[in-house]
């Protein structure tokens, strides 16, 4: 192999630097590589254009997070503490929209990415629907998903299953506080 002069290798380098980082607009003149550009920008709008507000990925995503009294805003609550809701669950998100009349589906294994703990109480991702395929809401009275948030922390104190939690039942209807047997000291 003969001896390349440094100016040379210069050149050998760049062309080859030029091949594989340049990609097309090595191969094309300034003029061809604008049409190129145009093309892919056309192609990304069409693409944009075909996926319809009805497709479930178009489906806004509500975490529990984001309805949370607990959480700051720095840890993803988006809506007023006066309005949020101590520890909502997916499911009762869920259970709510679905009462309304929304279109939903709950992601039981998504997590929220600020959320640190990890518990299955926490887990939970719930998809609704807000527009339909020509673009016209759904339901009137939701034209946003900060609106969905609020009415699902309205209505999330209202279900059965928060309110029987907080009812003080009889006392004396509690299990474990009869007597107490076994764990004393044994008898010689």
């Amino acid at each position: 192999m003969p001896q390349q002069t440094g100016g040379e290798k210069s050149q050998t380098r760049n062309h080859l630097v030029g091949r594989t980082s340049g990609g097309i607009s090595h191969c094309l003149g300034n003029s061809d590589l604008s049409w190129v550009v145009a093309v892919q920008s056309f192609v990304k709008m069409a693409c944009a254009a075909a996926r319809s507000p009805a497709d479930q990925d178009r489906f806004i995503c509500i975490y529990p997070a984001y309805l949370n009294n607990k959480k700051t805003i720095a840890e993803g609550r988006r809506i007023p503490i006066s309005k949020a809701v101590e520890n909502p669950t997916a499911t009762e998100i869920q259970d709510v929209c679905s009462a309304v009349g929304l279109n939903v589906f709950l992601e039981k294994n998504k997590m929220y990415s600020r959320e640190w703990n990890r518990d299955v109480q926490y887990r939970g991702r719930v998809r609704v629907q807000l527009k339909q395929e020509d673009g016209s809401l759904c339901l009137v009275q939701f034209p946003s998903r900060k609106s969905v948030m609020l009415y699902a922390a309205e209505m999330i104190p209202k279900l059965k299953t928060r309110t029987q939690k907080t009812g003080g039942g009889d006392p004396s209807l509690q299990q474990g506080e009869g007597s107490k047997k076994g764990k004393g000291k044994k008898k010689k």
